[in-house]
């Protein structure tokens, strides 16, 4: 089956934190790619990947990358595709800030749509709905992953109903 959508990561090392993105598209049944392209020790093949994602069926791209992070950036500068930036936090990163920065403070005309810091499911939820605008079986089966979610959170509040506010009668047992 045909990817269709392609995540990168600007090394090896963001593997774990992208991961995720991986999962959830491959849970909602969206076939993907996985690639590692540097936007500074492999400029060239970043440029070729993003400027010939979309005849090799590509829909929608995500690029994870730490420190400077201008991996979504150069890709962004170089297809009409969605792109999706998820901001890694590195070893000598403050916290993810500075490849936060670097992932949402693009210039005006070459957007990326950016996540939070390692929120690399959230990139594939957000390139599925994407996606989903054309294709309503995903629609529908992203649709059933919210209404599981918010079954969780029901089952979670009558769990803490229960553990908190007891009843009246477990309340007399114990007088």
């Amino acid at each position: 089956m045909t990817p269709k959508v392609g995540i990168l990561m600007g090394s090896i090392s963001d593997a774990e934190v992208m991961r995720p993105a991986v999962q959830v598209l491959q849970e909602l049944g969206v076939p993907v790619e996985v690639r590692v392209i540097s936007a500074h020790r492999t400029p060239d093949l970043a440029h070729q990947y993003a400027a010939t994602a979309a005849e090799r069926g590509l829909k929608v791209i995500i690029a994870g990358a730490g420190g400077a992070a201008h991996l979504a950036g150069v890709l962004a500068s170089k297809t009409l595709l969605p792109v999706i930036g998820v901001p890694v936090m590195g070893s000598t990163s403050p916290g993810g800030i500075d490849a936060l920065l670097s992932t949402v403070q693009m210039p005006p005309g070459v957007p990326v749509a950016a996540v939070g810091i390692n929120s690399a499911a959230n990139a594939g939820l957000l390139a599925a709905q994407i996606l989903a605008v054309f294709d309503p079986e995903l629609a529908e089966r992203l649709a059933d992953r919210r209404r599981s979610m918010a079954e969780k959170v029901l089952q979670a509040d009558q769990e803490l109903q229960r553990i908190m506010l007891p009843t009246e009668a477990a309340q007399k047992d114990t007088q």
